[in-house]
C-alpha cells in the first residue's frame, strides 16, 4: 500500500490522518497539542508518531496545512467598497485568509496608517476592471512604493497597468506577486489566480515569518493555510456528491462556514452582483468560538433572539471561563452540555449570517435551501457524544426564525475523522484518493 500523512497544525491541536493513496481509505488518525510556545514541529512529530505507530508506512510524503499563530491575515485595498474591494474580500476569504482590513479609494496618510495598524501578513491590491479605471490602482501602488512598504503584496487589478505597477513596486523593494484581475468585468468574479498567488505568498513569506519553528523544515512541509485546504476539500466533496452542501466548522476562536451552491440565474441575470458571486465560498465569524470567543457567541445569540437575557446570564460565567482558559476541557456532563449549547448557538448564528449575505456582502444572500448535506466540523463536534453532536446540527436545521432559506432536505453528518482538510491537501496530486476518502466518510447515504 502507498500511504500519505496529512496534518493540520491548528492553533490548539495538531490533527493527523494517514491515508491509503490507492483507495482513499483512512488508515489511522491521531492528535496532539500544538506546541506554539516552543516549536510546532514538536507537536507535529508527536501527532504523526502516534498516528503511524505500528504501521509499515516507511518513508511517506507529508501534506501539511497550518492555521497556527493566527493563520493568514489579509488586507484588501480596492477601488470602491461595493465593487472591487468587496470582490477582493470574497477572494481573500476563499483563499483561506482572515480578512482583517478593507480599504477603498485612494490611500492617504490616515488610510495608510489604518492599513499598518491592521498588521496584515499580505495585502491584496485590486482595482478597476480590465480596460476600466486605472488611476486609483496606480495611486495606491505608488503610495505603497513611496511608503517603503515591506509586507508582501498580491497585485490583482486592471491588467492594462499590471506590468508597470509590478515594476514600480518591485523597484521600490516591495515583495510583490502578480495575479489576474479578480474582477475583469462587472459581475464576473475570477478568484483562481489570486487565490493561488495568496497561497504562494503564504507559503513563501508568512509561515517562516511567524517564527513557529526554529529551522526551515516546517516551512517546507506546509502546503496551504488550513481554511484554504478545507475549502478545497469541500469542493472535492461537492463534486463527489453532485449537489449543494454546507460545512459549519466551529473552532475555538472563529466559526467558519463553507458553502458550494449550483449557479442560478443570478449569475448572469439582471439581479447579478456587480462584485460577482462566488458559488464556492467561505465566511469567517471572528466573534463566534468555543473558547477565546465564547462570550461573543452569547452576545450574538441574544441579539438574534436565540437566547433570552436570563439564559445568557446563566451561561456567562461558563463562557468567560472558556475564554480565559482556551485549553479548557469539559470534565463532566454539565460542562459537555454547556459546550454543546454554545456550539449550537455559534453554528446557528454563523449560518444565519452566511445565508443572509451579511458575512459575504451579497445583497441577495446565499440560497442554502436546497443543500443536500450539512457537515459539522470542529473539535467540539468531533469529540462530543454522538447525541450532542447531532443536537448541534439539529439546532441549525430547525432554525425557522432566522430569516434565511432553511435547508429542506439536508442530511447532517459530522466530520469525526477530520477528513475535509486531508482531502483538500491530497486533491492536487492524488484526486482519486481525495475523492474516495471524502465519499467514504461524508457522502455515503
Amino acid at each position: 500500500m502507498r500511504h500519505a500523512v496529512c496534518a493540520d497544525v491548528g492553533s490548539t491541536y495538531t490533527k493527523v490522518a494517514v491515508v491509503d493513496l490507492d483507495d482513499g481509505a483512512l488508515v489511522a488518525a491521531a492528535a496532539a497539542p500544538t506546541t506554539v510556545g516552543t516549536d510546532v514541529l514538536h507537536g507535529l512529530d508527536a501527532a504523526v508518531g502516534a498516528a503511524t505507530a505500528g504501521l509499515p508506512v516507511g518513508d511517506v510524503p507529508w501534506y501539511v496545512c497550518s492555521s497556527a499563530g493566527g493563520g493568514l491575515r489579509l488586507a484588501v485595498v480596492g477601488y470602491e467598497h461595493l465593487v472591487t474591494a468587496q470582490a477582493g474580500r470574497r477572494v481573500g476569504l476563499s483563499a483561506g485568509a482572515n480578512v482583517v482590513h478593507v480599504a477603498a479609494g485612494r490611500l492617504g496618510a490616515a488610510e495608510l496608517a489604518g492599513l499598518r495598524a491592521a498588521r496584515p501578513d499580505v495585502v491584496l491590491l485590486v482595482g478597476g476592471t480590465d480596460g476600466g479605471d486605472a488611476e486609483t490602482l496606480t495611486h495606491n501602488a505608488t503610495r505603497l512604493a513611496k511608503a517603503r512598504w515591506r509586507v508582501p503584496v498580491v497585485l490583482a487589478g486592471n491588467v492594462d497597468v499590471r506590468d508597470d505597477l509590478h515594476a514600480l513596486l518591485a523597484g521600490a523593494g516591495v515583495p510583490v506577486t502578480v495575479a489576474d484581475n479578480v474582477l475583469p468585468r462587472i459581475g464576473v468574479l475570477a478568484p483562481t489566480s489570486a487565490r493561488a498567488a495568496i497561497r504562494e505568498v503564504f507559503l513563501r513569506h508568512v509561515i517562516g515569518g511567524k517564527r513557529l519553528s526554529r529551522g526551515p523544515r516546517f516551512a517546507r512541509l506546509v502546503r496551504a493555510a488550513t481554511p484554504d485546504a478545507v475549502l478545497t476539500g469541500v469542493e472535492v466533496l461537492a463534486d463527489a456528491l453532485g449537489g449543494d452542501l454546507v460545512v459549519v466548522d466551529v473552532g475555538g476562536a472563529t466559526t467558519d462556514v463553507y458553502s458550494v451552491l449550483t449557479p442560478d440565474e443570478r449569475a448572469t441575470g439582471p439581479g447579478r452582483e456587480v462584485a460577482g458571486s462566488l458559488w464556492r465560498a467561505r465566511t469567517v465569524e471572528g466573534d463566534l468560538g468555543m473558547r477565546w470567543s465564547a462570550p461573543g457567541v452569547l452576545r450574538a445569540a441574544v441579539e438574534e433572539r436565540l437566547l433570552s437575557d436570563a439564559e445568557g446570564d446563566d451561561l456567562a460565567a461558563a463562557a468567560v471561563l472558556r475564554a480565559d482558559d482556551p485549553g479548557f476541557l469539559p470534565a463532566g456532563d454539565v460542562d459537555r452540555a454547556v459546550d454543546a449549547r454554545i456550539a449550537a448557538l455559534a453554528a446557528t448564528v454563523a449560518l444565519r449570517r452566511h445565508a443572509r449575505g451579511a458575512a459575504t456582502g451579497e445583497r441577495a444572500g446565499r440560497d442554502v435551501g436546497v443543500v443536500r448535506l450539512l457537515v459539522g466540523s470542529g473539535g467540539v463536534l468531533r469529540l462530543a457524544a454522538p447525541a450532542d453532536a447531532a443536537g448541534v446540527l439539529s439546532a441549525v436545521l430547525t432554525d425557522h426564525a432566522g430569516g434565511w432559506p432553511l435547508p429542506r432536505a439536508a442530511r447532517p453528518v459530522v466530520d469525526t475523522d477530520y477528513v475535509l482538510a486531508a482531502g483538500g491537501l491530497l486533491a492536487a496530486e492524488h484526486p482519486a484518493a481525495a475523492g474516495a476518502l471524502l465519499r467514504r466518510h461524508l457522502a455515503t447515504d
